[in-house]
């Protein structure tokens, strides 16, 4: 943890210079949350290398806000949320990275990657991860209904690669029907 946190007088910035002092209070957190942080991230992610950028990552903003967080009612509560935010983040850029590397016939996956930055993250939390609306709505600090909003955009920008691939339009759909 020490290691992204240096003196800066001589304007350089190695690892042989001394760390700035952490707030104790801090490094005692730190010291018993690291272990079941990395746990956690490593269940949600997979990879002890993700993990670890994702704890560390986490860790530097729990410390960026520290004296904040000192003032919050439950500091552990929270941190953990500081925590699954960060995983979280984590989990939709390798998600965003898979879809980049999946094979598209149809050109399904292109188009995803097309659609706005929010409707991705939402279509990413909700039907590739499988997490409910209300879920994908505190990961991304909206409301249920918002992300609800977002999936029906997305399928409608979706729509028409789907179509096209079977050789249908919703306006033809609509033709045969009133037939």
């Amino acid at each position: 943890m020490h290691e992204d946190v240096f003196r800066a007088d001589d304007g350089y910035g190695s690892a042989t210079q001394e760390p700035l002092p952490l707030p104790l209070d801090f490094e005692a957190h730190y010291v018993m949350s690291q272990e079941a942080w990395h746990s956690y991230a490593l269940y949600r992610l997979g990879a002890n290398d993700v993990a670890e950028r994702a704890v560390h990552r986490a860790f530097l903003e729990v410390l960026r806000n520290w004296d904040a967080l000192l003032a919050e009612a439950n500091l552990p509560q929270q941190t953990w949320s500081i925590l699954r935010r960060v995983v979280g983040d984590e989990a939709l850029c390798a998600a965003r990275e898979g879809i980049t590397a999946m094979p598209s016939t149809i050109g399904l996956y292109p188009a995803l990657l097309k659609l706005p930055q929010r409707q991705l993250d939402v279509v990413i939390l909700r039907y590739v991860q499988d997490y409910s609306s209300l879920k994908t709505g505190w990961y991304l600090g909206i409301t249920a209904r918002t992300v609800d909003h977002h999936c029906r955009k997305a399928r409608e920008r979706l729509a028409p690669v789907y179509h096209r691939h079977r050789g249908t339009s919703p306006q033809k759909k609509k033709e045969e029907a009133g037939q």
